[in-house]
Protein backbone atom coordinates (compact mmCIF):
# COMPACT_ATOMS: atom_id res chain seq x y z
CA UNK A 1 0.00 0.00 0.00
CA UNK A 2 1.67 3.32 -1.01
CA UNK A 3 1.33 6.16 1.55
CA UNK A 4 0.05 8.88 -1.28
CA UNK A 5 1.69 11.97 1.04
CA UNK A 6 5.07 10.58 0.48
CA UNK A 7 5.13 10.04 -3.31
CA UNK A 8 6.82 11.87 -6.09
CA UNK A 9 5.72 11.71 -9.78
CA UNK A 10 7.38 12.67 -12.27
CA UNK A 11 6.42 13.82 -15.67
CA UNK A 12 9.19 15.15 -17.88
CA UNK A 13 7.71 16.97 -21.44
CA UNK A 14 10.48 17.08 -24.63
CA UNK A 15 7.52 18.79 -26.52
CA UNK A 16 7.79 17.68 -30.20
CA UNK A 17 5.43 20.85 -32.45
CA UNK A 18 3.85 21.62 -29.25
CA UNK A 19 1.34 19.07 -28.83
CA UNK A 20 2.25 17.15 -25.55
CA UNK A 21 2.20 19.28 -23.06
CA UNK A 22 -0.83 19.85 -21.84
CA UNK A 23 -1.29 16.21 -21.19
CA UNK A 24 1.21 15.81 -18.36
CA UNK A 25 -0.48 18.79 -17.23
CA UNK A 26 -3.73 17.18 -16.88
CA UNK A 27 -2.52 13.86 -15.18
CA UNK A 28 -0.62 16.37 -13.09
CA UNK A 29 -3.92 17.60 -11.83
CA UNK A 30 -5.14 14.23 -11.97
CA UNK A 31 -2.83 12.62 -9.09
CA UNK A 32 -2.60 15.98 -7.14
CA UNK A 33 -6.27 15.26 -6.60
CA UNK A 34 -5.55 12.26 -5.22
CA UNK A 35 -2.82 13.59 -2.46
CA UNK A 36 -0.06 12.36 -4.47
CA UNK A 37 3.25 14.94 -4.71
CA UNK A 38 3.89 15.82 -7.98
CA UNK A 39 6.62 17.26 -9.67
CA UNK A 40 6.36 18.31 -12.97
CA UNK A 41 9.47 18.67 -15.44
CA UNK A 42 9.31 20.47 -18.44
CA UNK A 43 11.37 20.99 -21.70
CA UNK A 44 10.60 24.41 -22.35
CA UNK A 45 10.17 27.51 -20.73
CA UNK A 46 6.34 28.24 -18.86
CA UNK A 47 3.85 28.66 -22.10
CA UNK A 48 2.05 31.17 -20.28
CA UNK A 49 5.52 33.81 -20.77
CA UNK A 50 6.04 32.60 -23.88
CA UNK A 51 4.62 34.01 -27.44
CA UNK A 52 3.02 31.66 -29.68
CA UNK A 53 5.65 30.26 -32.31
CA UNK A 54 4.34 30.79 -35.71
CA UNK A 55 3.29 27.49 -37.63
CA UNK A 56 2.59 25.14 -34.69
CA UNK A 57 -1.48 25.00 -34.73
CA UNK A 58 -3.05 27.09 -32.13
CA UNK A 59 -6.16 25.33 -32.06
CA UNK A 60 -7.20 21.98 -30.96
CA UNK A 61 -10.14 20.04 -31.71
CA UNK A 62 -11.57 19.01 -28.44
CA UNK A 63 -14.96 16.12 -28.33
CA UNK A 64 -16.63 13.83 -26.01
CA UNK A 65 -13.07 12.01 -24.22
CA UNK A 66 -11.17 15.14 -24.43
CA UNK A 67 -14.17 16.55 -22.64
CA UNK A 68 -14.77 13.86 -19.95
CA UNK A 69 -11.31 14.25 -18.74
CA UNK A 70 -11.61 18.58 -18.15
CA UNK A 71 -14.75 17.42 -16.42
CA UNK A 72 -12.93 15.13 -13.69
CA UNK A 73 -10.50 18.09 -13.06
CA UNK A 74 -13.39 20.19 -13.11
CA UNK A 75 -11.88 22.20 -16.15
CA UNK A 76 -14.88 21.32 -18.93
CA UNK A 77 -17.22 24.06 -18.28
CA UNK A 78 -14.93 27.12 -18.67
CA UNK A 79 -13.29 25.85 -21.60
CA UNK A 80 -16.75 24.99 -23.58
CA UNK A 81 -18.16 27.80 -22.60
CA UNK A 82 -15.57 30.43 -22.32
CA UNK A 83 -13.51 29.65 -24.80
CA UNK A 84 -14.47 26.78 -26.97
CA UNK A 85 -15.97 27.17 -30.22
CA UNK A 86 -18.47 25.15 -31.78
CA UNK A 87 -18.12 23.08 -35.03
CA UNK A 88 -21.35 21.61 -35.80
CA UNK A 89 -20.63 20.20 -39.40
CA UNK A 90 -18.19 20.27 -42.51
CA UNK A 91 -18.27 22.62 -44.81
CA UNK A 92 -16.79 21.72 -47.89
CA UNK A 93 -15.91 23.67 -50.15
CA UNK A 94 -15.63 22.93 -54.43
CA UNK A 95 -13.38 24.15 -56.93
CA UNK A 96 -15.77 26.40 -57.94
CA UNK A 97 -15.76 27.79 -54.79
CA UNK A 98 -19.50 27.23 -53.79
CA UNK A 99 -20.04 24.91 -50.63
CA UNK A 100 -21.93 22.43 -48.71
CA UNK A 101 -21.93 21.02 -45.67
CA UNK A 102 -22.31 18.05 -43.78
CA UNK A 103 -23.27 17.77 -40.07
CA UNK A 104 -21.43 15.56 -37.61
CA UNK A 105 -24.39 14.65 -35.65
CA UNK A 106 -27.89 15.27 -37.60
CA UNK A 107 -29.66 13.47 -34.86
CA UNK A 108 -28.86 15.68 -31.42
CA UNK A 109 -26.70 18.11 -33.28
CA UNK A 110 -23.48 17.34 -31.09
CA UNK A 111 -20.50 19.16 -32.01
CA UNK A 112 -16.70 19.40 -31.82
CA UNK A 113 -14.70 22.65 -30.33
CA UNK A 114 -12.09 24.37 -31.40
CA UNK A 115 -9.78 25.55 -28.23
CA UNK A 116 -6.80 27.53 -28.66
CA UNK A 117 -3.83 25.28 -27.64
CA UNK A 118 -2.16 28.32 -25.12
CA UNK A 119 -4.98 28.83 -23.45
CA UNK A 120 -5.78 25.39 -22.61
CA UNK A 121 -1.88 24.56 -21.55
CA UNK A 122 -2.03 28.10 -19.60
CA UNK A 123 -5.36 26.95 -17.58
CA UNK A 124 -4.28 23.67 -16.68
CA UNK A 125 -0.83 25.61 -15.64
CA UNK A 126 -2.76 27.72 -13.25
CA UNK A 127 -5.00 24.91 -12.19
CA UNK A 128 -1.95 23.45 -10.79
CA UNK A 129 -1.15 26.33 -8.60
CA UNK A 130 -4.32 25.49 -6.78
CA UNK A 131 -2.26 22.49 -5.30
CA UNK A 132 0.11 22.46 -2.81
CA UNK A 133 1.44 19.26 -3.62
CA UNK A 134 2.23 19.79 -7.44
CA UNK A 135 5.87 21.36 -8.35
CA UNK A 136 6.61 22.91 -11.85
CA UNK A 137 10.53 23.01 -12.67
CA UNK A 138 10.80 24.55 -16.30
CA UNK A 139 13.76 24.65 -18.74
CA UNK A 140 14.57 21.38 -17.52
CA UNK A 141 15.82 19.00 -20.19
CA UNK A 142 16.14 15.13 -19.50
CA UNK A 143 19.39 13.58 -19.89
CA UNK A 144 19.45 10.71 -18.37
CA UNK A 145 17.23 8.08 -16.98
CA UNK A 146 16.87 4.62 -15.36
CA UNK A 147 13.30 3.11 -15.39
CA UNK A 148 14.04 0.51 -13.00
CA UNK A 149 14.78 2.08 -9.98
CA UNK A 150 12.90 5.55 -10.63
CA UNK A 151 15.92 7.80 -11.02
CA UNK A 152 16.61 10.98 -13.89
CA UNK A 153 19.08 13.59 -14.03
CA UNK A 154 17.92 16.59 -15.62
CA UNK A 155 19.78 20.03 -17.10
CA UNK A 156 18.52 23.27 -16.80
CA UNK A 157 19.22 24.70 -19.53
CA UNK A 158 19.28 28.15 -18.76
CA UNK A 159 21.61 27.75 -15.66
CA UNK A 160 23.33 24.43 -17.20
CA UNK A 161 23.08 23.27 -13.89
CA UNK A 162 22.21 18.93 -13.50
CA UNK A 163 19.97 17.93 -10.98
CA UNK A 164 18.92 14.20 -9.77
CA UNK A 165 15.92 13.25 -8.66
CA UNK A 166 14.15 9.65 -8.00
CA UNK A 167 10.78 9.20 -8.07
CA UNK A 168 8.10 6.23 -7.31
CA UNK A 169 7.40 6.53 -10.50
CA UNK A 170 7.90 8.58 -13.91
CA UNK A 171 5.41 9.23 -15.96
CA UNK A 172 6.75 10.42 -19.39
CA UNK A 173 4.06 12.27 -22.00
CA UNK A 174 7.05 14.07 -23.47
CA UNK A 175 5.89 13.52 -26.99
CA UNK A 176 6.00 11.45 -30.24
CA UNK A 177 10.33 11.39 -29.96
CA UNK A 178 9.79 10.43 -26.22
CA UNK A 179 13.29 10.41 -24.40
CA UNK A 180 11.62 8.21 -21.76
CA UNK A 181 10.37 5.78 -24.45
CA UNK A 182 14.08 5.71 -25.81
CA UNK A 183 14.93 3.97 -22.54
CA UNK A 184 11.72 1.53 -22.35
CA UNK A 185 13.04 0.50 -26.02
CA UNK A 186 15.72 -1.00 -24.23
CA UNK A 187 13.74 -3.54 -22.30
CA UNK A 188 13.13 -7.24 -23.25
CA UNK A 189 10.04 -7.60 -25.43
CA UNK A 190 9.29 -4.04 -26.06
CA UNK A 191 8.05 -3.44 -29.24
CA UNK A 192 7.73 -0.33 -31.23
CA UNK A 193 7.09 1.01 -34.55
CA UNK A 194 6.82 4.49 -35.65
CA UNK A 195 5.63 5.28 -40.01
CA UNK A 196 6.27 8.48 -41.46
CA UNK A 197 3.55 8.96 -44.54
CA UNK A 198 4.64 10.77 -47.33
CA UNK A 199 2.56 13.54 -46.88
CA UNK A 200 3.52 16.65 -44.84
CA UNK A 201 2.08 19.77 -43.11
CA UNK A 202 1.95 23.78 -43.69
CA UNK A 203 0.08 26.17 -41.54
CA UNK A 204 -0.98 29.45 -43.01
CA UNK A 205 -3.74 32.20 -41.65
CA UNK A 206 -7.08 33.78 -42.85
CA UNK A 207 -6.73 36.58 -40.71
CA UNK A 208 -10.08 38.66 -39.55
CA UNK A 209 -11.82 40.82 -41.70
CA UNK A 210 -12.05 44.56 -42.23
CA UNK A 211 -14.56 44.22 -39.43
CA UNK A 212 -12.59 42.18 -37.15
CA UNK A 213 -14.89 39.61 -37.22
CA UNK A 214 -14.98 36.11 -39.12
CA UNK A 215 -14.81 35.80 -42.77
CA UNK A 216 -16.23 32.89 -43.03
CA UNK A 217 -18.95 30.90 -40.92
CA UNK A 218 -17.54 30.27 -37.70
CA UNK A 219 -19.28 27.05 -36.66
CA UNK A 220 -17.63 24.60 -38.97
CA UNK A 221 -14.30 22.98 -40.08
CA UNK A 222 -13.36 24.02 -43.40
CA UNK A 223 -12.41 21.53 -45.84
CA UNK A 224 -10.92 21.86 -49.30
CA UNK A 225 -10.68 18.17 -50.83
CA UNK A 226 -8.35 17.63 -53.60
CA UNK A 227 -7.93 13.94 -54.28
CA UNK A 228 -4.45 13.44 -53.02
CA UNK A 229 -4.58 16.84 -51.20
CA UNK A 230 -6.63 18.93 -49.16
CA UNK A 231 -6.56 21.91 -47.27
CA UNK A 232 -8.44 22.11 -43.78
CA UNK A 233 -9.09 25.67 -41.62
CA UNK A 234 -9.97 25.98 -38.03
CA UNK A 235 -11.62 29.17 -36.20
CA UNK A 236 -9.48 30.55 -33.82
CA UNK A 237 -10.87 33.05 -30.80
CA UNK A 238 -9.52 35.86 -32.12
CA UNK A 239 -11.60 35.60 -35.92
CA UNK A 240 -8.37 34.80 -37.45
CA UNK A 241 -8.49 30.69 -38.80
CA UNK A 242 -5.70 28.38 -38.59
CA UNK A 243 -5.06 26.94 -41.81
CA UNK A 244 -3.25 23.88 -42.61
CA UNK A 245 -2.40 22.26 -46.16
CA UNK A 246 -1.64 18.94 -46.19
CA UNK A 247 0.20 17.53 -49.40
CA UNK A 248 3.02 14.92 -50.46
CA UNK A 249 6.12 16.57 -50.45
CA UNK A 250 6.66 15.96 -53.39
CA UNK A 251 4.06 18.56 -54.52
CA UNK A 252 5.55 21.40 -51.45
CA UNK A 253 9.07 20.79 -53.68
CA UNK A 254 7.34 21.72 -57.32
CA UNK A 255 6.14 25.20 -55.66
CA UNK A 256 9.39 26.53 -56.03
CA UNK A 257 8.30 30.16 -57.07
CA UNK A 258 5.55 32.76 -55.75
CA UNK A 259 3.92 32.14 -59.86
CA UNK A 260 3.86 28.65 -59.29
CA UNK A 261 2.16 29.61 -55.99
CA UNK A 262 -0.47 31.59 -57.23
CA UNK A 263 -1.35 29.73 -59.99
CA UNK A 264 -1.20 26.13 -57.78
CA UNK A 265 -3.99 27.93 -54.94
CA UNK A 266 -6.16 29.70 -58.36
CA UNK A 267 -6.57 26.39 -59.43
CA UNK A 268 -7.37 24.38 -56.16
CA UNK A 269 -8.18 26.58 -54.16
CA UNK A 270 -9.59 29.78 -56.11
CA UNK A 271 -11.83 30.84 -52.79
CA UNK A 272 -8.59 30.97 -50.25
CA UNK A 273 -6.87 33.45 -52.47
CA UNK A 274 -8.70 36.79 -51.14
CA UNK A 275 -9.86 35.53 -47.78
CA UNK A 276 -6.19 35.14 -46.99
CA UNK A 277 -4.50 37.92 -49.28
CA UNK A 278 -1.86 37.25 -52.02
CA UNK A 279 1.02 38.81 -50.11
CA UNK A 280 0.28 36.83 -47.14
CA UNK A 281 -0.25 33.46 -49.05
CA UNK A 282 3.18 33.93 -50.16
CA UNK A 283 4.76 35.62 -47.10
CA UNK A 284 3.39 32.51 -45.22
CA UNK A 285 3.77 29.39 -47.22
CA UNK A 286 7.84 30.57 -48.51
CA UNK A 287 8.49 31.69 -44.44
CA UNK A 288 8.49 27.76 -43.42
CA UNK A 289 9.03 24.71 -44.56
CA UNK A 290 6.64 21.39 -44.59
CA UNK A 291 6.47 19.59 -41.68
CA UNK A 292 6.26 15.49 -41.10
CA UNK A 293 3.61 13.70 -39.92
CA UNK A 294 4.74 10.45 -37.68
CA UNK A 295 2.61 7.45 -36.13
CA UNK A 296 3.82 5.87 -32.92
CA UNK A 297 2.74 2.40 -31.64
CA UNK A 298 4.56 0.71 -28.81
CA UNK A 299 3.71 -1.82 -26.36
CA UNK A 300 3.68 -2.21 -23.36
CA UNK A 301 3.50 1.17 -21.59
CA UNK A 302 5.21 0.40 -18.47
CA UNK A 303 8.41 -0.46 -16.78
CA UNK A 304 7.37 -2.75 -13.53
CA UNK A 305 6.07 -0.73 -10.42
CA UNK A 306 8.15 2.68 -11.78
CA UNK A 307 7.50 3.77 -15.10
CA UNK A 308 4.69 4.41 -17.59
CA UNK A 309 4.28 6.82 -20.84
CA UNK A 310 1.10 8.26 -21.81
CA UNK A 311 -0.11 10.08 -25.13
CA UNK A 312 2.02 10.85 -28.05
CA UNK A 313 5.12 9.53 -26.39
CA UNK A 314 2.86 6.11 -25.87
CA UNK A 315 0.89 6.76 -28.60
CA UNK A 316 1.10 9.16 -31.57
CA UNK A 317 -0.91 9.66 -34.03
CA UNK A 318 -1.29 11.91 -37.63
CA UNK A 319 -3.89 14.15 -37.01
CA UNK A 320 -6.67 13.62 -39.01
CA UNK A 321 -9.61 12.49 -36.84
CA UNK A 322 -8.83 14.99 -34.12
CA UNK A 323 -8.26 12.70 -31.69
CA UNK A 324 -4.66 12.92 -30.81
CA UNK A 325 -5.29 15.29 -28.06
CA UNK A 326 -8.81 13.45 -27.03
CA UNK A 327 -7.08 9.91 -26.90
CA UNK A 328 -3.82 11.84 -24.24
CA UNK A 329 -6.51 13.19 -22.14
CA UNK A 330 -8.44 9.63 -22.16
CA UNK A 331 -5.32 8.30 -20.48
CA UNK A 332 -5.56 10.53 -17.96
CA UNK A 333 -9.55 9.31 -17.34
CA UNK A 334 -8.78 5.82 -17.76
CA UNK A 335 -4.94 5.82 -15.23
CA UNK A 336 -7.78 7.87 -12.70
CA UNK A 337 -10.03 5.04 -13.06
CA UNK A 338 -7.13 2.52 -12.62
CA UNK A 339 -5.77 4.23 -9.20
CA UNK A 340 -9.32 4.28 -7.81
CA UNK A 341 -10.04 0.00 -8.82
CA UNK A 342 -6.78 -0.93 -7.27
CA UNK A 343 -6.53 1.42 -4.43
CA UNK A 344 -3.26 3.00 -5.57
CA UNK A 345 -1.68 -0.36 -6.11
CA UNK A 346 1.40 1.01 -8.85
CA UNK A 347 1.71 -2.60 -10.30
CA UNK A 348 -1.81 -3.46 -10.85
CA UNK A 349 -2.54 -0.11 -12.14
CA UNK A 350 0.61 0.27 -14.89
CA UNK A 351 0.12 -3.95 -16.04
CA UNK A 352 -4.13 -3.33 -16.66
CA UNK A 353 -2.85 -0.22 -18.39
CA UNK A 354 -0.38 -1.98 -20.78
CA UNK A 355 -2.61 -5.03 -21.49
CA UNK A 356 -5.99 -3.12 -22.39
CA UNK A 357 -4.98 0.21 -23.28
CA UNK A 358 -2.84 -0.68 -26.58
CA UNK A 359 -5.75 -1.99 -28.33
CA UNK A 360 -7.64 1.30 -28.71
CA UNK A 361 -4.25 3.20 -30.06
CA UNK A 362 -3.71 0.67 -32.11
CA UNK A 363 -7.08 0.94 -33.24
CA UNK A 364 -7.53 4.97 -33.62
CA UNK A 365 -4.08 5.53 -34.95
CA UNK A 366 -5.77 3.25 -38.00
CA UNK A 367 -8.75 4.71 -38.18
CA UNK A 368 -7.05 8.41 -38.46
CA UNK A 369 -4.60 7.36 -41.36
CA UNK A 370 -7.70 6.30 -42.90
CA UNK A 371 -9.97 9.44 -41.81
CA UNK A 372 -7.17 11.54 -44.30
CA UNK A 373 -8.19 9.68 -47.70
CA UNK A 374 -12.00 10.67 -46.32
CA UNK A 375 -10.92 14.44 -46.12
CA UNK A 376 -9.14 14.70 -49.31
CA UNK A 377 -11.05 12.62 -51.15
CA UNK A 378 -13.79 10.32 -50.28
CA UNK A 379 -16.35 13.21 -49.43
CA UNK A 380 -16.72 14.27 -53.04
CA UNK A 381 -17.90 10.87 -53.98
CA UNK A 382 -21.49 9.72 -54.30
CA UNK A 383 -21.16 6.30 -52.80
CA UNK A 384 -19.90 8.73 -49.62
CA UNK A 385 -22.37 10.73 -49.37
CA UNK A 386 -24.89 8.21 -50.12
CA UNK A 387 -23.54 5.98 -46.73
CA UNK A 388 -23.57 8.70 -44.81
CA UNK A 389 -26.89 9.27 -45.16
CA UNK A 390 -27.96 6.13 -44.76
CA UNK A 391 -25.87 5.95 -41.45
CA UNK A 392 -27.84 9.21 -40.25
CA UNK A 393 -30.66 7.78 -41.09
CA UNK A 394 -30.45 3.95 -39.14
CA UNK A 395 -28.76 5.98 -36.46
CA UNK A 396 -32.28 8.36 -36.13
CA UNK A 397 -34.41 5.22 -36.57
CA UNK A 398 -32.02 2.97 -34.34
CA UNK A 399 -30.24 5.21 -32.09
CA UNK A 400 -28.83 2.39 -29.33
CA UNK A 401 -27.60 0.11 -32.54
CA UNK A 402 -26.48 1.80 -35.24
CA UNK A 403 -24.26 4.40 -34.10
CA UNK A 404 -21.76 6.11 -37.27
CA UNK A 405 -18.18 5.33 -36.95
CA UNK A 406 -18.03 8.91 -36.86
CA UNK A 407 -20.31 9.45 -33.76
CA UNK A 408 -18.86 6.18 -31.75
CA UNK A 409 -15.04 8.14 -32.15
CA UNK A 410 -15.67 11.30 -31.27
CA UNK A 411 -19.48 11.79 -29.53
CA UNK A 412 -18.76 8.71 -26.78
CA UNK A 413 -16.04 7.00 -24.86
CA UNK A 414 -16.86 3.45 -26.36
CA UNK A 415 -13.42 2.64 -26.39
CA UNK A 416 -11.80 2.87 -29.75
CA UNK A 417 -11.12 -1.12 -31.23
CA UNK A 418 -15.10 -1.21 -30.22
CA UNK A 419 -16.01 1.27 -32.66
CA UNK A 420 -14.00 0.01 -35.19
CA UNK A 421 -15.81 -3.84 -34.67
CA UNK A 422 -19.20 -2.04 -34.87
CA UNK A 423 -18.32 -0.58 -38.53
CA UNK A 424 -17.14 -4.15 -39.29
CA UNK A 425 -20.67 -5.35 -37.50
CA UNK A 426 -22.29 -2.82 -39.88
CA UNK A 427 -20.65 -3.29 -43.17
CA UNK A 428 -21.65 -6.93 -43.00
CA UNK A 429 -25.28 -6.08 -42.18
CA UNK A 430 -25.46 -3.72 -45.17
CA UNK A 431 -23.78 -6.20 -47.31
CA UNK A 432 -25.97 -9.00 -46.75
CA UNK A 433 -29.22 -6.42 -47.12
CA UNK A 434 -27.49 -5.26 -50.62
CA UNK A 435 -27.39 -9.22 -51.38
CA UNK A 436 -31.03 -9.94 -50.00
CA UNK A 437 -32.47 -6.69 -52.42
CA UNK A 438 -30.21 -7.78 -55.36
CA UNK A 439 -31.64 -11.50 -54.78
CA UNK A 440 -35.23 -10.01 -54.92
CA UNK A 441 -34.73 -7.90 -57.60
CA UNK A 442 -33.41 -10.97 -59.81
CA UNK A 443 -36.12 -12.86 -58.49
CA UNK A 444 -38.61 -10.42 -59.56
CA UNK A 445 -36.85 -10.51 -63.07
CA UNK A 446 -37.08 -13.61 -63.64
CA UNK A 447 -40.97 -13.96 -62.63
CA UNK A 448 -41.95 -11.26 -65.29
CA UNK A 449 -40.19 -12.89 -68.08
CA UNK A 450 -42.46 -15.94 -67.78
Amino acid sequence: MMEAETEDFFTEQNVIDGFVFQVGSLEALYLAQRGHRVSLYEYREDIRKTPQVRGRSINLALSVRGRQALKGVGLEDQMIHEHGIPMRARMIHRLDGSTYSMPYDARTNQCIYSVGRNYLNGLLLKESEKYDNVQKFFNYKLIQTNLKNGSLTFTNTATKETVEVNADLIIGADGAFSAVRKEMMKQPLFNFSQEYIEHGYLELCIPPGSDDGFQMPPNYLHIWPRGQFMMIALPNQDCSWTVTLFMPFKNFKNINSEEVLIDFFEKYFPDSIPLIGKKKLIEDFFAGSPSPLVTVKCRPYHVKDKALIIGDAAHAVVPFYGQGMNAGFEDCTLLDELFKKHNDHLASILEEFSTTRWRDTFAISDLAMYNYIEMRDLVNRPSYKLRKALDDFLFWLMPDTWVPLYNSVTFTSMPYSQCVKNRTWQNKVLAMVILFVCLLVFLFLIYTRK
